[in-house]
């Protein structure tokens, strides 16, 4: 497969924004700078941020052991994914391929940029079903999603049915791991190189604890990475996020310890929900959520509402019948959700 057949025609031939900060790239020099027309005025933000985020992406290269011109940087995942849309996705004539149910934004991002979703359901047991995926394809899907650890499910696909379609899908497969960091499994990142077309997406935003910062990840090839990085706007992440995400990424056993925490939690929770009479099924989980299965769930969803407890009520979702999302909080959150979950 070569990735540049791919790409769309004019993101080809595109000539990409070179921003005053491009050009000169020493920014901690002992310079007068005059040539981005900023405010001279010292306050720790008068000064644009360096374009391609490089200390950032130097410590994240050595925590997860990539390159660093694998990394490409965004306005949080959302606009990661959009760039990957922009980049390989003709409008009104490409296609991509979703397996609901899964993450919302894929479907949003298509209808922003005009491309057709092809939707295939997940199996019962929420795994792909492979040969529905490709009967489905032709030679205009661009993007497979594959959403592992899955939302809202919480399950991790299998490596062989990952496997199979990274080497069968004639096009990009991006890989959402934005919950990988509560799995039992590895993250796809080890096996980066072997796929040419897999693109890998993750966040501060979930095992960071960084929600409010919104940093997106994507790891790639340096080819694919090049070619979003023709397109990304120059100033997509801004100082103080930078900042903020080098704290985290310099502090990583801290990280560590809140997901140790969050696991231990999660496995309190399951235990304590097996006890409420209306919950009819625990879906096993590799995320920082649960799915479970009720005997109602817009009733149970208002209930919990009135208690003052907001939980994500999926029964509109494809094979989700009745069922609640209940993300996992502090001890003291969930003996509350228990609490009020008997109540009613």
């Amino acid at each position: 497969m070569k990735i540049k057949d791919l790409v769309r025609d004019n993101i080809k031939s595109l000539k990409p924004y070179s921003s005053a900060r491009d050009e000169f790239k020493e920014f901690n020099s002992d310079m007068i700078f005059l040539d981005a027309n900023e405010n001279p005025h010292e306050n720790g933000v008068n000064r644009y941020p360096d374009p391609q985020q490089t200390t950032v992406k130097k410590e994240l290269a050595k925590i997860k052991k990539v390159k660093e011109n694998q990394i490409l940087l965004g306005n949080g995942s959302d606009e990661v994914l959009d760039l990957i849309f922009r980049a390989f996705c003709e409008p009104k004539q490409d296609n991509i391929i979703t397996l609901p149910p899964t993450y919302g934004m894929y479907k949003v991002l298509a209808n922003i940029n005009n491309i057709e979703e092809r939707e295939v359901l997940l199996t019962k047991g929420f795994e792909p079903s492979i040969k529905l995926i490709l009967e489905r394809a032709d030679k205009n899907s661009k993007i497979l999603f594959l959403c592992s650890p899955n939302n809202p499910t919480g399950n991790s696909f299998s490596k062989e049915s990952i496997e199979v379609l990274l080497s069968t899908f004639n096009g990009i497969v991006v890989l959402d791991e934005a919950y990988i960091d509560f799995s039992s499994k590895k993250s796809w990142l080890k096996r980066l190189n072997e796929f040419p077309n897999l693109i890998i997406t993750q966040t501060l935003s979930k095992a960071y604890g960084m929600a409010g910062i919104r940093l997106g990840i994507c790891y790639a090839s340096s080819e694919i990475i090049s070619i979003l990085n023709k397109i990304k706007p120059p100033y997509n992440v801004n100082k103080l996020t930078q900042k903020k995400a080098l704290k985290r990424l310099l502090n990583i056993g801290d990280v560590k310890a809140e997901i140790k925490k969050i696991l231990k939690e999660r496995s309190r929770l399951i235990k304590k929900l097996e006890d409420v009479e209306y919950v009819e099924e625990i879906y096993k989980t590799d995320a920082n959520f649960v799915l479970i299965k009720v005997d109602d769930a817009n009733k149970r969803y208002a209930q919990l509402v009135e208690k003052g407890i907001v939980i994500r009520n999926r029964t509109t979702q494809p094979l989700c019948d009745n069922t609640l999302r209940l993300t996992v909080g502090t001890k003291k959150e969930t003996k509350l959700l228990i609490k009020a979950l008997k109540d009613i």
